[in-house]
């Protein structure tokens, strides 16, 4: 009787939700159902999905997607040619980021000017600048880092909260938008996406969509960015990475 959708999403690393939406929208329906409706997965629908998920991971919007595979035009090799190249290219710019944080990466320290009290009353037991020595290996000679510094020396306890007010904020809306299972190029995504550029515009330094789809790569290559947004709610570093890029593309932006 195929796979149920339990197992489909188990083994996509997806939500129950998500995969309802895809059903919904046309994208991946399932070949069979039970007697009793339950949805149930063919072979045939996991390759298909496998294919979904290849153009999700290189920032495609659901529409296109679903376009790319339902047109019989479609020539199969050359599409898995276009992937190759398409991450390849991804592969170069982190390559290229990772150079560059290597030159970067002599001390520093952003700078926070607190007392040991405002430290542990605004962070608790988290240390604010326990990653500067590799940020300013990564960062150190970049405009962006050198803004950021300026900006966060000049902050009191209380922007600190406000930032963290606010930050926890914007990831509470976006871990209930996936447990919705909208998908991360939805017009509520894309929304979010964008507030969080903005968020860092705000607070840090002036932030691309180039330089935001850089860090949403970041996300989710490492474990250490990815653990902190999946505390929050598991594969909210990933949906947050998708949306990410989605907003990247919607704005005519390399994403």
């Amino acid at each position: 009787m195929g796979h149920s959708v339990g197992r489909v999403a188990e083994l996509a690393g997806l939500t129950v939700r998500t995969l309802h939406h895809y059903d919904e929208i046309g994208l991946l329906v399932p070949g069979e159902r039970t007697p009793t409706g339950h949805r149930r997965y063919r072979d045939e629908d996991l390759d298909r999905l496998q294919r979904i998920l290849f153009y999700r991971e290189l920032g495609f919007p659901l529409e296109e997607i679903a376009a790319l595979l339902d047109d019989p035009e479609t020539d199969p090799r050359r599409e898995l040619r276009r992937q190759h190249a398409l991450l390849t290219e991804r592969i170069d710019r982190l390559r290229a980021m990772a150079a560059a944080v290597e030159r970067a990466m002599e001390a520093g320290h952003m700078g926070i000017n607190l007392t040991p009290e405002e430290r542990f009353e605004v962070f608790g037991h988290d240390d604010p600048e326990r990653h500067d020595a590799e940020a300013a290996r990564r960062w150190g000679d970049t405009d962006a880092y050198r803004e950021s510094r300026r900006r966060v020396a000049r902050y009191t306890k209380e922007d600190w909260q406000r930032v963290r007010a606010e930050t926890d904020d914007l990831n509470e809306r976006l871990a209930a938008l996936l447990d919705s299972g909208a998908a991360p190029d939805s017009p509520a995504a894309l929304e979010l996406a964008e507030e969080h550029r903005r968020q860092i515009c705000d607070v840090y330094y002036a932030c691309s969509h180039r330089m935001h789809t850089g860090l949403a790569d970041l996300y989710v290559a490492d474990e250490r960015f990815t653990r902190t947004y999946d505390l929050v709610r598991p594969g909210l570093a990933r949906f947050l990475h998708d949306a990410i890029h989605a907003n990247a593309r919607a704005a005519g932006a390399p994403g």
